[in-house]
């Protein structure tokens, strides 16, 4: 398990560091440049978050064939991975180049702000189908249990930008200041080489199978990798309307509220982050499990993926509840903020380790392939737990307390039914092809 999680974290943590980089660099030119970038990167990041079915539906799919010994079909879940990725980011490109203008204004409502979106996403929209190439080579490769070479591609490719990124913002070593589109620019550059590296993985792959698998798009396949899609974008559509209710709601008790709101959500999702590499583990795991009809040692490897979970949560959570009057000193002294922040403190340490039950077993859940439950199960967490108590809050005027309490609710209902589903056995299908179903 460590073995396949250690090295899933950096690719995890690589991106948003990158862009706490980027936001460094962009933001020597001003505030004006600042929001274009927050803004334009806002579009980018929504629209191909949506398709991350493209890497977790694709680690269940491969996993199975490669625990059936069946590397050439797992490759082949890659290679028609990636025809999706192309196609999806294609269609992306195009819509967003289209709607770009309006959609930002409406986002913005200041034109100034607007045009300075406008002219980072004309770039770096261009980076859509490099993302979603990307997404698909983790996914296979963490299917046949290989989470370095992600690690070597995503590091090859964010290290560039990270070199061109001030040269072209800022015109140095004699290149011209681009301001604002150097940071696309350099974002570009970046995607295309980490594309490359995964492109080129499934051709080496590709050559060295005993019967070479076909390159061309196989529309079975495909159709099969989008069923699975539809509960995966269904399940992550559930988490934006939940995360943007949130942020609208504590945006209507102050500047300090959402400031305190914003900082404590931060260190929750560099929570889920780190949690996220053990459910990678978990997914590659199980689906191998399955895949080569060990269920019983399957149902095993979950109750022990989670407990191991549960350990590194509680130790996440000390660590916080250590740090309760230092850690928030780090992100702001604002007096107003920090009070705020207090106040929803312990909520974020104690849903820790819950959490650490949520994610192992959600990772098993998608290792067996068993996508439809999770998504109904999160729609429904999401309408009776953290939905109503966000809007009540804003009715009642419970503040912090009241979203916050929405989101304990949230997480604590998806727990109960991963338990319920993991104890069902009912996900524990052996076979190659359940993950296609």
């Amino acid at each position: 398990m460590l073995r396949l999680a250690l090295p899933a974290l950096p690719v995890l943590a690589a991106e948003p560091i990158y862009l706490l980089y980027d936001f460094a660099v962009v933001g020597r030119l001003g505030g004006l440049a600042l929001a274009g970038l927050a803004v334009g990167g806002l579009v980018l990041a929504q629209v191909t978050t949506q398709l991350t079915f493209l890497t977790y539906g694709t680690t269940a799919r491969a996993s199975r064939y490669h625990g059936a010994g069946n590397r050439a079909a797992a490759v082949r879940e890659g290679i028609q991975a990636t025809w999706l990725g192309i196609a999806a980011g294609i269609t992306v490109v195009v819509l967003v180049l289209a709607v770009a203008r309006p959609v930002l204004s409406v986002l913005t409502g200041d034109a100034d702000i607007a045009a300075a979106a406008e002219s980072w996403l004309r770039i770096g929209i261009f980076g859509a189908p490099l993302i979603l190439i990307a997404m698909a080579g983790n996914g296979w490769l963490r299917g046949v249990h290989d989470t370095m070479r992600p690690l070597r591609f995503v590091v090859a490719g964010l290290g560039t930008s990270a070199v061109l990124c001030p040269v072209l913002v800022h015109g140095l070593a004699g290149f011209p200041a681009l301001g604002l589109p150097g940071s696309a620019v350099a974002n570009v550059v970046g995607q295309s080489i980490t594309a490359a590296f995964f492109i080129g993985a499934l051709a080496a792959e590709r050559r060295a199978a005993p019967a070479q698998t076909p390159i061309r798009p196989d529309i079975g396949v495909i159709r099969a990798q989008l069923i699975l899609g539809r509960d995966l974008i269904l399940r992550s559509l559930a988490f934006q309307a939940c995360f943007l209710s949130a942020a609208a709601v504590a945006s209507r008790f102050g500047a300090g509220a959402v400031g305190a709101h914003q900082v404590v959500l931060h260190l929750w999702n560099f929570v889920a982050l780190t949690l996220d590499s053990l459910a990678i583990a978990a997914q590659a795991i199980i689906g191998a499990l399955l895949g080569s009809g060990m269920v019983i040692a399957a149902k095993e490897a979950a109750w022990r993926i989670m407990r191991w979970s549960i350990v590194f949560a509680v130790c996440l959570a000390g660590a916080f509840a250590a740090g309760s009057t230092m850690v928030p000193g780090i992100f702001t002294a604002d007096p107003g903020v920090l009070g705020h922040i207090g106040e929803i403190w312990w909520f974020f340490v104690i849903m820790i380790p819950v959490a650490g039950v949520v994610f192992a077993l959600d990772g098993v859940l998608l290792g067996s392939g068993d996508a439809a439950f999770l998504r109904t199960s999160t729609l429904l967490a999401a309408l009776v737990g953290f939905l109503p108590l966000i809007w009540l809050s804003l009715v009642f005027d419970w503040g912090l307390h009241g979203i916050w309490s929405g989101l304990a609710a949230f997480v604590l209902l998806r727990a109960g039914a991963v338990v319920w589903r993991t104890r069902s056995a009912r996900w524990a299908i052996a076979g190659a092809e359940r993950g296609a179903r």
